[in-house]
């Protein structure tokens, strides 16, 4: 759970999208790299002020928010 804490919100940034430690990168952008084939380096690489937990948080973040329950039409 301590990844999470690097993922905040702020109204002012992105109208309160999951960012990263309070700058102006969603946590969107980091899982839109990696699906467009960037490697978490690469990324590191490209955004120095990144570091490689921020890359995992937005990967659990990404798990937590997708692992709901589906209900099902009986």
């Amino acid at each position: 759970m301590e990844l999470l804490q690097r993922i905040t919100y702020n109204p002012g940034i992105f109208n309160g999208k999951a960012i990263i430690r309070g700058m102006r990168i969603r946590v969107t952008d980091i899982l839109e790299m990696l699906a467009g084939g960037m490697t978490p380096e690469e990324i590191l690489n490209d955004f120095p002020y990144l570091e490689a937990d921020d890359i995992k948080a937005c990967l659990h973040y990404a798990a937590l928010k997708l692992n709901h329950p589906r209900l099902h039409a009986a």
